[in-house]
């Protein structure tokens, strides 16, 4: 059984393990028209002749130091299969703009499929409304399908694309960093 639960501490061998990778067999390609009257953006599934394979590296001491910072806010929440965590969520509330940063979404290999990350991202919106957040924010790259699947299952839709978070050459290099919303309830009405 999965039990969410706030993480109040984090060491990087916990992250190492969990924030590893990811691989997928189609990506998005981007393209961008621009006239002097309009700015067109598109984003079109392509199936891969050979699967993409992500590999992320350590995080460097600085960002290990933001996540543990995260984490003593009460902004980091793990998936734990008995004493195991399986699934990570670290976030950051934007109090300027009332939404919460969603900066580390992962679930082991072996726990995927099976209502893990469901669980947690439901535990992390919960978090959202408690905070009076009225949006969750989630990242991704265009080659990772897999999560833009899982986000649209959850009710997350393509708010914005960045043609150049990652290098100048995002969309010839293939990699576009995509933004991903899901609308929380007002904590002061029912809206859903």
């Amino acid at each position: 059984m999965i039990v969410i639960r706030p993480l109040s501490s984090i060491d990087a061998a916990l992250l190492e393990r969990l924030i590893t990778g990811y691989t997928s067999t189609e990506m998005y390609r981007v393209t961008r028209a621009e006239t002097a009257d309009t700015t067109h953006f598109e984003l079109r599934l392509t199936l891969l002749e050979y699967p993409f394979v992500k590999r992320y590296p350590a995080l460097d001491a600085t960002e290990l130091q933001r996540y543990r910072d995260l984490a003593a806010a009460g902004q980091a929440f793990g998936a734990f299969e008995g004493e195991t965590c399986v699934g990570i969520a670290l976030c950051e509330p934007q109090r300027w703009n009332s939404s919460l940063s969603v900066w580390e979404f992962h679930i082991t290999p072996e726990c995927r499929g099976q209502g893990v990350g469901r669980a947690l991202m439901a535990a992390v919106e919960t978090h959202a409304r408690n905070e009076g957040m009225r949006c969750l924010v989630c990242e991704t790259q265009t080659t990772n399908v897999p999560a833009i699947r899982f986000y649209r299952a959850l009710g997350f839709t393509v708010d914005a694309v960045d043609v150049s978070l990652y290098a100048n050459d995002d969309i010839e290099r293939g990699e576009v960093a995509v933004f991903m919303k899901k609308r929380v309830a007002d904590p002061l009405s029912d809206e859903a």
